[in-house]
Formats: structure tokens, sequence, C-alpha cells
């Protein structure tokens, strides 16, 4: 089964389920913004790039027409009514840290498949499928943090984010490609498996690894290793005398 041909069977996102996955995206934005003290431009503007932000990147790429952000006519009411109600409930919502973090993976899981099923669609090699599955997961976050001059999360040691949709959207890549297993199924597996991915480096405190210099860790090792062998070859050579 060719990628394109295994690609015509996407997942079927309900409705509600893909307005919830944007409004839980505008809440991570919004509630940023609001600890933040913004006013309320900001809050707006943050839960705008938290729910849509990946999807417009994704759309403007793969240059299939207006992104679906302003197509839909649902969507961008429902991230403003959402950035209202994160700036005036923001202390209360702030308690919900635990349920946030599962509806979040969850939401990250859900882009992730959504970004590389339109990829497949469009005819593009894995390799972009790839990219373009995680781009739609985590390009969000990016946006936002750019438009907080900050360095972007994804770049910074801490809980797996976009390690989790890039290990996610590479599952779907081979298992619905080249490995022609139903599409739908797959979809279904790889979204709690980014989100398990997701819920566990938050709660267990893991981290994305880090760059490591393999020449430099054996140099240290046979650093460390050089100052016992002329004790040991004294020893041999006591031994065989």
């Amino acid at each position: 089964m060719s990628t394109l041909a295994a690609a015509a069977e996407t997942l079927p996102v309900p409705a509600v389920v893909d307005l919830a996955a944007i409004v839980v995206g505008a809440l991570t934005g919004g509630l940023l913004a609001a600890r933040e003290g913004f006013p309320v431009s900001g809050v707006l503007l943050l839960a705008v790039t938290g729910g849509l932000g990946g999807g417009l990147v994704r759309d403007v790429l793969l240059a299939g027409g207006p992104p679906v952000a302003l197509t839909n006519p649902r969507y961008l009411p429902a991230v403003a009514i959402t950035a209202a109600v994160t700036f005036y409930f923001s202390g209360w919502l702030s308690r919900l840290t635990r349920l946030l973090v599962v509806l979040d993976a969850l939401t990250l899981g859900l882009f992730t498949v959504i970004g590389a099923q339109k990829a497949q669609l469009a005819g593009l090699p894995s390799a972009s499928v790839v990219f373009i599955g995680t781009l739609t997961a985590v390009g969000g976050a990016v946006i936002r943090d750019v438009l907080l001059a900050q360095r972007a999360d994804i770049v910074q040691p801490g809980p797996y984010n976009a390690v989790a949709a890039l290990l996610g959207a590479t599952a779907l890549t081979v298992l619905a490609g080249p490995a022609g297993l139903a599409p739908i199924p797959v979809a279904l597996v790889v979204i709690v498996l980014v989100a398990t991915l997701r819920v566990l480096s938050v709660w267990r405190g893991w981290e994305a690894p880090v760059a490591v210099d393999l020449p430099g860790r054996a140099r240290s090792r046979l650093a460390r290793a050089r100052p016992g062998r002329p004790d040991g070859r004294r020893r041999l050579r006591r031994r065989t005398r």
C-alpha cells in the first residue's frame, strides 16, 4: 500500500473533538498571557497562536488554499471565547493544572496526527510528513515564544513536547506508509503514544536528551583509565617473575 493510498483513509475527527483540541491549545496560550499580566489584546493573541498557530503554518506550507483556521466559521469565535474566559477566570483555571496537562497532551497527539495525515494526502515524502506532523503539533508554541521574546521551549531541556510529536509522526509515517497498516487504528495508537509520552515526562520529570560529545567522553574515560595501567603492568611483571 502506497503512502498516498494509505492516507486516503484518514482519522475522522468529530467536529466537537477538533474544536475541543483548539480550545485547549487556546487555553494554554491565554493562561500564559494572563499570568504575565498581558492586556486583553495579548491574551487574545496568545490564545490564537496556541489554538491555531500550528495549523496556520501547516496550511501555508502545504499551499492547499486558505488556511482552515480562516475558512472554518467556528474556530476563531471559539478561540475568542476561550481568551475571554482565561482573561476573567485565569486564577480558577490555574488550579486545574493536572487536567490541563492531560488535555494538552491529547491535543498534542491529535494535532500530530492531523498534520501528518494532511501531509500524506498532499503526496509528500515520508521525511516531509514527519516534519509537517511535528510542526503542526508544536508550531503554535514556537510562535507564542517568539511573541514573548523568549527562547522556545522546544529547544530547551525539559519534558517531552516536540520529541513526543516527532516520535509520533515518525511512527504514523512508518506504520501507515511502508508497513501498510490501516491508517485509522494507527492514528489512534499514535495519539495515545504521544499523549502518554508527554504526560509521563511531565509527571515523572523526564527530559529530552541533550547533545553529547562522544569523542570527548571517550577521551575522558581513557584519561581516567590510564593512571591504573602502569600498576597493572608492574603486578603482571611481578607475577611472571
